[in-house]
């Protein structure tokens, strides 16, 4: 590999860790900004999951095409399903055993029948 290329990878590695790290920052501010609990787990699920596809990109683009780069690849497809699933089952579960979630915030109960 030439040197130009190695730099490049080496740039695009460094933005994509810059980004992840600035969307897992934001992750941070927003958990302590945010008053209510659904708002907390809105915040961390999505930003979160973001900033780890980049963070990890990252480590992929660094590492090149090898057996780690596939390990970090199936990391992140795990991430991002148990990621958001979890985030909805820690808010389903706030719904259901909060009893002021009223006056937090508007709560839409679906009928199961629909």
């Amino acid at each position: 590999m030439t040197l130009f290329w190695q730099w490049a990878r080496f740039a695009l590695a460094a933005l994509l860790m810059l980004c992840g790290l600035w969307a897992l920052l934001t992750t941070t501010l927003g958990m302590f900004r945010f008053r209510y609990v659904l708002n907390r787990i809105h915040a961390a699920a999505k930003c979160d999951t973001f900033g780890i596809l980049l963070t990890l990109g990252s480590l992929m683009v660094m590492s090149g095409f090898t057996v780690v780069s596939l390990r970090l690849l199936l990391l992140i497809i795990f991430l991002w399903i148990a990621n958001p699933v979890s985030g909805h089952l820690i808010a389903h579960l706030e719904v259901a055993t909060n009893p002021n979630i009223k006056e937090e915030c508007e709560v839409v109960y679906l009928d199961r029948a629909d």
